[in-house]
């Protein structure tokens, strides 16, 4: 499988559920680039194996919050309509490119992943810190009229066919468009984002398995630690504030992502991929704490238990 202890992939997939769990996003934008520069992955083989043991681990995650009523099961169908066969698309063109160049895509594949994960870490810290605004004109459901279907769908498509390719940035951009066009509270964010990634990954996954780009016994090493871990997160998605916990996971992404398109042959020094991100998240946490608004008002701020369970989806 690896040289890496089975030790540390382990603990890689408790960190990873955990965050997962609490705020929807992080699963592939996080594991691929460690399974690419940590253990030595090749990056299909990455992907598909990412795919594969996400799948289990937000269908675990998807049933703790559907438990917890935090899923807004109707737009989640209507996303998927959009995004499964989208991802199944993403799979078969990432297979007839590898076919067709074969390790000479491999760089390829990596700086197409490095753009996704720094997408995704900037969009996670524009949601962090510059949505803050959009508190008041949350909801905890949204009635689906004929153009909010259409809306669904095409989101769904687009993350679908990114995921289906690079396995990142299907968290990122769901929560962003739950919360900018759907305006859901951020537990139904949470529980929705991760109830339909359950669905979509499962039918990315079943299209790598086809194509045997799944090592087995990663992803099985790996979900020994992401299965407890996404039920961790889950249960503390209702009882903790995410949002400098979403600013972290940002900085990381943002990290990561330089550290994968310096791998992909991006002349960027190594001191820049490890001075940025703590620059970034100096500043942002200046940011945040210089212009904190009232916890009461805060989107950052997550309701009691009880409070969180009361919405329902129509």
């Amino acid at each position: 499988m690896t040289d890496v202890s089975p030790v540390v992939i382990v603990a890689f997939g408790l960190g990873v559920g955990i965050l997962v769990g609490m705020t929807g996003i992080g699963g592939g934008s996080l594991m691929t680039p460690l399974l690419i520069l940590v253990v030595g992955t090749p990056p299909v083989t990455a992907v598909g194996t990412d795919l594969a043991y996400g799948a289990v681990t937000k269908t675990v995650g998807g049933f703790k919050h559907w438990r917890q009523q935090t899923v807004d099961f109707k737009l989640s169908t209507w996303m998927a309509f959009g995004s499964v066969p989208a991802a199944i698309g993403g799979v078969i063109a990432l297979s007839w490119l590898e076919d067709r160049y074969g390790s000479d895509f491999e760089p390829i594949l990596i700086a197409v992943l490095a753009g996704a994960i720094l997408l995704t870490g900037a969009i996670t810290l524009i949601r962090a810190i510059f949505l803050k605004q959009l508190v008041l004109k949350e909801r905890e459901t949204v009635t689906l009229a004929m153009r909010s279907k259409t809306a669904a769908i095409c989101i769904g498509i687009f993350v679908g066919f990114m995921l289906g390719v690079t396995s990142a940035g299907s968290g990122a951009l769901i929560a962003l468009a739950l919360i900018l066009y759907f305006r859901l509270v951020p537990q139904r964010v949470v529980g929705t984002d991760v109830f339909h990634a359950a669905i979509l990954l499962w039918a990315a996954a079943a299209a790598h398995i086809v194509a045997g780009n799944v090592d087995y016994a990663l992803a099985g090493t790996i979900l020994l630690g992401s299965v407890p871990g996404v039920w961790i997160g889950s249960h503390l998605s209702v009882r903790l504030p995410a949002g400098t916990l979403r600013t972290v996971l940002g900085v990381v992404l943002v990290g990561a992502g330089l550290g994968l398109a310096s791998k992909a042959g991006a002349p960027i020094p190594p001191v820049v991929i490890g001075a940025v991100p703590v620059v970034l998240g100096a500043v942002i946490l200046w940011e945040r704490f210089r212009d904190r608004v009232a916890r009461e008002d805060a989107d950052t701020v997550v309701p009691d238990a009880e409070a969180a369970t009361l919405g329902r989806a129509d």
